[in-house]
């Protein structure tokens, strides 16, 4: 196991300082767009069958629209990015996961299988940011509605993702590898409260207002086979 040293020591310190600004930064953001954006009332009755379409049942529907990719049209014809979608937010978990490990319980990496867990999905989002990169770069369509945020973040996504991948095994990753993963950590958490990666944010409250508006209109869930009353 690696020795305790005053630069990876600091790079720790100066970790949990990032996360606690970043925390800060969502709640002043939460708090903002909660009081700026308020649901708006329904202007109809309501048109779903009783018991079946409802706005509660259209919320939970809607939140848990994301696991479901039988109810996406994008996810039924084109199934591979879904797959890729999945890899690359296991990676981001498992990735983040590592950040907790490493300083509360290093022993935990000596384990092969603890080690493989985590390699697996970060190394299969290393291949899929890759994959997204060149997809970005290449496909003008993909060009065309890219802004210089999606470019930088997904370059350093990647990138944070290839030292992650080698920091796993921690008794025989390298100092340099270590202080890279956990610094450039540490920008992201500076940086994402203020970029597009900061979507995930919002993502409850939107699929709760769509969810409820939708159940009311009798919308979601989305039945299968003939209705009945």
């Amino acid at each position: 196991m690696h020795e305790t040293n005053a630069l990876l020591e600091f790079s720790h310190t100066l970790h949990w300082y990032a996360l606690a600004f970043m925390g800060l930064v969502y709640v002043v953001r939460v708090t903002w767009f909660v009081k700026r954006f308020k649901a708006g009332g329904e202007r109809q009755a309501a048109t779903g069958i009783p018991g079946r379409t409802t706005p509660k049942k259209g919320i939970m529907y809607s939140l848990g629209n994301v696991a479901m990719p039988w109810a996406m049209e994008s996810s039924r014809t084109k199934p591979f990015f879904y797959v890729q979608f999945v890899a690359f937010h296991l990676g981001v978990t498992a990735a983040i996961l590592l950040l907790f490990i490493i300083p509360f319980s290093p022993g935990l990496l000596e384990n092969q299988t603890a080690v493989l867990a985590l390699r697996l999905p970060i190394g299969a989002a290393f291949l899929v940011g890759l994959g997204r990169m060149v997809r970005r770069f290449g496909d003008r369509y993909m060009r065309a509605i890219s802004s210089p945020d999606d470019y930088f973040s997904l370059i350093l996504l990647t990138v944070w993702f290839l030292f992650a991948f080698l920091a796993v095994p921690y008794s025989t990753a390298t100092e340099w590898q270590l202080l890279g993963y956990f610094w450039l950590a540490t920008f992201f958490l500076v940086y994402v409260p203020f970029s597009k990666i900061s979507h995930y944010l919002y993502y409850p409250f939107t699929r709760y207002y769509i969810g409820k508006s939708l159940g009311h209109r009798g919308v979601f869930p989305i039945l299968r086979g003939p209705a009945r009353g």
